[in-house]
């Protein structure tokens, strides 16, 4: 009788707690992503302090972590410099965004750039030239580029270009020329590379246009 008296009282009641702890994980669901992040990180090891790591758009150096965020330095990949922001990430991300570690590129870079110019001369007539050039400026890396190249493929278990330079002429939807470079070099020298190989390859642009006879019309 009393329970009869009281039941729906005490459904009342039920329905308040249950909503309760609604409300709690509602209000704590962020802070339970980031615990359950930070268990990730602890047991499946995808990066290590002071390791390059690509976490959805963003790349940085890991500087630290702890159960609520990833704190990265921020470093351009363009030119694998570092910004001098700094990066605080929810552990909530990392268990819904892809994780790339990227440290072999703290070191050596796979760096590829592209010069576009139009058709008015064939690149091919001093590409063998470009080579030498290419060869010149990695010869002095040469020996480290091989077996740092070697460590990667055997530790990623797959194949990667490199460590020769290899130069690739093609055309654009528009018909300009287009040179495409890839250079396995340490990281802190790609842009200087690249600048030699650009003023070189103007420079016999230039020369190759200024011999080639110009067409009457």
């Amino acid at each position: 009788m009393v329970f009869n008296i009281w039941s729906e009282e005490i459904q009342k009641f039920a329905f308040s707690i249950a909503a309760f702890i609604v409300a709690i994980v509602l209000a704590t669901r962020e802070f339970i992503q980031c615990f359950i992040g930070f268990v990730y990180i602890l047991s499946s090891r995808p990066f290590r302090i002071g390791d390059w790591v690509q976490v959805g758009n963003h790349y940085g150096e890991v500087h630290s972590t702890d159960w609520a965020k990833l704190t990265l330095l921020e470093v351009n990949i363009d030119d694998y410099q570092y910004t001098g922001k700094t990066l605080y990430l929810p552990n909530s991300q990392l268990i819904t965004s892809v994780i790339k570690n990227l440290n072999f590129l703290k070191r050596y870079a796979m760096h590829h750039f592209t010069i576009v110019r139009d058709d008015s001369v064939n690149p091919f007539e001093f590409i063998d030239q470009l080579y030498n050039k290419a060869n010149l400026y990695c010869n002095d890396f040469k020996e480290v580029a091989i077996r740092y190249n070697q460590l990667i493929e055997n530790r990623l278990e797959v194949h990667i270009a490199g460590p020769e330079p290899h130069i690739q002429i093609a055309t654009s939807e528009l018909g300009d020329t287009q040179i495409f470079f890839t250079i396995f070099c340490p990281t802190e020298r790609a842009l200087e590379i690249e600048q030699k190989l650009t003023a070189d390859f103007m420079t016999l642009w230039f020369k190759q246009k200024t011999a080639s006879p110009i067409s009457l019309s």
